[in-house]
């Protein structure tokens, strides 16, 4: 079972948990998280015991060539975000790249991602979208907004907004 798994975890309400999701979390060696608090509260939910590391924008880059090559010898990891699928506007991308190209395995599940609701209960347009992620918070904002003013696909940003 060598192998990184990334697995979305629920946007909102633990329910939506695939079963699939909870039985590879409770097999795996290793579980990544983006905050290790967050998590905690879904793995505590369905009994999940594995041990939890913490694998965030801010530490990503050093410890990535280390995690796929504890892969690659044998061990087997699963990385989650906070909320919906890891590599989308959350860490995961970097981890993913490489260990495809040391020859680990990288398994994504399905499950829950913030903008295909967004969009749907939007009532716009679904059969053709462009997904942004973030724009810059500042510096270079006006720049991308103006280079997708033609864009005639329904355009779709991330937003984080704290409450």
């Amino acid at each position: 079972m060598a192998k990184l798994y990334i697995v979305p975890t629920p946007i909102g309400n633990l329910e939506d948990m695939t079963f699939r999701a909870v039985r590879i979390l409770k097999e795996v060696d290793y579980i990544l998280a983006e905050d290790t608090r967050t998590s905690s509260i879904l793995l505590k939910h369905y009994n999940i015991e594995a041990k939890l590391y913490s694998h965030h924008k801010f530490n990503e880059h050093k410890a990535v060539k280390h995690i796929a090559e504890r892969i690659a010898s044998g061990e087997s990891f699963a990385l989650i975000s906070d909320a919906g699928t890891p590599s989308i506007s959350d860490p995961g991308y970097l981890l993913v790249s490489t260990c495809i190209k040391i020859g680990v395995e990288v398994e994504c599940l399905p499950g829950a991602t913030a903008f295909v609701p967004a969009l749907v209960n939007s009532g716009f347009p679904s059969n053709r979208f462009c997904f942004e992620g973030f724009l810059p918070q500042k510096k270079g904002r006006n720049k991308r907004l103006e280079k997708l003013k033609d864009e005639e696909r329904t355009i779709i940003f991330a937003y984080n907004h704290i409450l």
